[in-house]
């Protein structure tokens, strides 16, 4: 565990509701997290007036004057090219460099990738970079990743990204072995794609980096089956975004069905203390801050419509693992997986020399 000074780039400009979230979630990260310092990226005049509003806030944090800012609707390599002196560019190019330990922004989510790849580039045994996030279960909480930044994975992409996932909760959970679970249509060994298949040959052999507890289903996710929920980009953006409506629906139900009689408002209001621990369990600024899990660098990326509490909640996830020594351990977890994925017998011949169909 790091005991010294973290220094934090923060994307002033990055986010719905920039920058005025950006500077009071920092000042809420300033009070919640002792010894940490700001690097506040973006336009300085508009900056200064809300930072000298926050007494204390200016003694932890130096504004560093970009003229630009990465936009909602640029492409990834238009702001690659052309967003060079933007509060997002810069932002990350002091993490990059060693002036900052870490980058966090509530901008342009496939921007911030495109430009993280590039400044950052990727951490030995790392291909590609994976998003990774939190969620509620009936057991606590649980990782997921790929949460969208890649498509299409292979079985060393997934494999890595059980790695990643398990590092990751193991410092932001606080769980010594995490279960790691591979998201299938089945939980028997022979079901689902062949990547899938290969790739959880190699997780379940001896000397595996992770505690490999199986294939899951979707129905897995919210019960808590498996505490990291591991699948490719596609698939994991798709499930997020399903759980997520199907929590918004769920909640309309319950406020028009309150809504039906007196005595349904009066029930209401007898379980007015019950409703607001299930807010509080379910509010999704506890869940902020994704992260691009692989980059020789640490870069979280906040929702970009939160509000300063949901901002400072990504703050902490980026000190976590600065603070935890995120990086050293994945370098060696990923190490362990190339001893395993470099052996003679690939998952593949495993397979085809005990019948293995998808």
């Amino acid at each position: 565990m790091s005991t010294g000074k973290i220094v934090l780039a923060l994307d002033g400009m990055g986010g719905d509701h920039a920058p005025d979230v950006i500077v009071n979630g920092a000042d809420i990260a300033r009070e919640r997290y002792p010894g940490t310092s700001f690097l506040l990226f973006g336009d300085e005049a508009r900056l200064k007036a809300l930072v000298d509003k926050r007494k204390g806030l200016a003694q932890v944090l130096e504004i560093v004057p970009a003229e630009d800012a990465v936009l909602a609707e640029d492409k990834p390599s238009y702001a690659l090219r052309r967003r060079r002196k933007s509060s997002m560019w810069l932002a990350v190019e002091a993490a990059a460099q060693g002036r900052a330990d870490t980058i966090v922004s509530a901008g342009n989510t496939g921007a911030l990738l495109a430009i993280s790849m590039f400044a950052m580039r990727m951490l030995e045994g790392a291909d590609r970079p994976a998003l990774a996030s939190f969620m509620p279960t009936a057991r606590g909480e649980s990782v997921m990743l790929d949460l969208g930044a890649n498509l299409e994975c292979d079985a060393d992409n997934l494999a890595q990204f059980a790695v990643m996932g398990s590092v990751f909760a193991q410092i932001l959970l606080g769980l010594d072995k995490p279960k790691v679970g591979l998201l299938n249509v089945g939980s028997e060994e022979l079901k689902g794609r062949e990547e899938v298949r290969q790739a959880a040959a190699w997780l379940r052999r001896e000397n595996s980096p992770v505690s490999f507890h199986g294939f899951v289903e979707g129905n897995d996710i919210g019960a808590g089956v498996a505490d990291v929920v591991v699948t490719d980009g596609f698939t994991g953006n798709i499930a997020l975004k399903s759980i997520e409506g199907t929590a918004k629906l769920y909640t309309q139900f319950v406020r028009d069905a309150f809504r039906t009689s007196t005595l349904a408002k009066l029930g209401y209001l007898f379980a007015s203390g019950a409703w607001s621990k299930l807010r509080i369990r379910v509010d999704p600024r506890r869940y902020n801050g994704g992260v691009f899990l692989g980059l020789n660098g640490v870069c979280v990326k906040s929702h970009g419509g939160t509000d300063a509490l949901g901002f400072a909640y990504a703050i902490g996830v980026s000190v976590d693992l600065v603070r935890y020594d995120y990086k050293s351990k994945l370098v060696e977890g990923l190490a362990r997986l190339r001893e395993i994925t470099s052996a003679t017998e690939t998952p593949a011949a495993s397979l085809q020399a005990t019948g293995g169909t998808a």
